[in-house]
């Protein structure tokens, strides 16, 4: 199912950023560029990244010339984050082009992509809150308090991956279509957002 294989490659991801845990480490993607897998580890990455950066700038201490660098990095994080969730729609869009679509199929909310994206962040909420949730040097309450919000992340996986399994398999049989949007982001191009085209003037 594709639920568990993508799971299992942000797992992987994961887990070789934390050998080194460190923003700037540079990526190996170990999966051929040709495969799927590529795509889903490239797109972990990039979150697991971006995670980290989130955490450091909420550093109440952190120096204010730091903090803008960051959030200009974390500005192109985005942009990157969004750029290959359109790479996995087009994957997708790719392998389903010969599915006869049924007279009566409907669309569904969002992309097989964006479900994907919502399932990294999941992976990367379940690897922390299972380091609160054993954290030695934690109270045991607060050791507690995480492993309820772990259960419930658990079986939010499980949900989640059944609802990313069942759309991929009713676009197979052409009981629902895919209809990708670009997400036309405003905010990094100089020609849409005012501030930055005022300033080329």
């Amino acid at each position: 199912m594709f639920s568990k294989l993508a799971y299992s490659v942000f797992e992987q991801s994961i887990k070789d950023y934390h050998q080194f845990d460190n923003v700037d480490q540079p990526i190996n993607n170990p999966f051929p560029k040709d495969k799927f897998e590529h795509l889903l580890y490239h797109k972990n990455w990039i979150d697991t990244v971006q995670w980290h950066f989130e955490d450091i700038i909420r550093d109440p201490n952190i120096d204010p010339v730091a903090a803008l660098t960051l959030k200009r990095r974390i500005d192109a994080s985005n942009q990157e984050r969004t750029d290959m969730v359109e790479y996995i729609d087009s994957y997708f869009l790719q392998k389903y082009s010969h599915v006869v679509v049924k007279e009566n199929a409907k669309i569904n909310s969002e992309s097989p992509a964006w479900a994907f994206d919502r399932l990294s962040i999941l992976a990367l909420k379940i690897y922390h809150m299972n380091e609160e949730a054993t954290r030695a040097a934690a109270s045991q309450d607060h050791r507690d308090k995480c492993q309820a919000k772990l259960n419930i992340l658990l079986e939010q996986r499980t949900d989640l991956s059944t609802a990313i399994d069942d759309l991929i398999k009713d676009i197979e049989n052409g009981d629902k279509f895919m209809k990708v949007y670009k997400q036309m982001k405003m905010y990094n191009d100089d020609d849409l957002n005012p501030v930055l085209y005022q300033n080329k003037k």
